[in-house]
């Protein structure tokens, strides 16, 4: 294949290009702020669960109190219809001796039940604290999430308008050369991520290896317009007077 030296340069733009865009679409894929996300999505999934196992833990609580104190006022009514009758004084004075030790005994059950519901009011603060330190977690946190995703839709827009600026460069520069020349390049460009390189000194700047002898004297003896490629990579190379050649 043959092309205008001058144009073979003006590979080098194009591929100047290119790597640019490659370099913002990597730049995209390895934004912190991904990695940043998917650590905070699995740190709110974990809080999400402390925050139901905490709400459970308050629902049972709120539970057995309404329980308890359902049977502390049973047993403050029955106290209460014991006292009216034993008030009275009307019956017979063994039932109304009767009366008198179920009163104590209610006061003493009275009394055990006001301590277990002194004791399940404790534990409920306690839990109720668990659970308001998860949801306060959980706030800061979602909204450290929000500061990150706009963080990266920045970012985002930043490297959409770069990308859309160097397309734009791109398209007039590829549609300017030889379709053959830019058919060939786009091959080796797929298949190794880099068309076109500038040999440098003896050194073909693709793949970085320094030209054989033999390799520099079919380069030497080649044309200006021929496009040489290099035999290790199958990169085209840009000849230019730093060559070595």
């Amino acid at each position: 294949m043959k092309a205008d030296p001058q144009v073979q340069r003006r590979l080098l733009d194009l591929q100047a290009i290119d790597t640019n865009l490659a370099q913002l679409a990597h730049r995209r894929r390895s934004l912190p702020e991904r990695a940043e996300l998917e650590a905070l999505a699995r740190e709110l999934s974990s809080l999400e669960d402390d925050r139901v196992r905490a709400q459970v833990a308050v629902d049972d609580l709120d539970r057995d109190i309404a329980r308890m104190e359902k049977d502390v006022e049973q047993v403050r009514a029955r106290k209460e219809k014991d006292q009216n009758r034993l008030a009275a004084g009307t019956g017979p004075a063994r039932e109304l001796e009767a009366l008198q030790h179920e009163l104590v005994s209610l006061n003493r059950r009275q009394g055990d039940l006001e301590d277990a519901e002194l004791e399940l009011m404790e534990q409920r603060e306690t839990a109720q604290g668990v659970l308001d330190g998860v949801e306060l977690r959980l706030a800061e946190t979602r909204e450290k999430r929000a500061a990150t995703e706009q963080r990266r839709d920045e970012a985002m827009a930043e490297i959409a308008k770069e990308e859309e600026f160097k397309r734009g460069a791109r398209q007039p520069l590829a549609a300017d050369l030889p379709s053959d020349l830019v058919t060939l390049y786009e091959k080796i460009r797929e298949d190794t991520g880099l068309g076109a390189a500038l040999l440098t000194a003896g050194r073909c700047g693709g793949c970085r290896l320094e030209l054989s002898g033999a390799d520099l004297a079919r380069i030497r003896k080649a044309a200006p317009d021929d496009v040489v490629r290099c035999e290790d990579c199958r990169r085209i190379m840009v000849r230019t007077n730093e060559s070595g050649l």
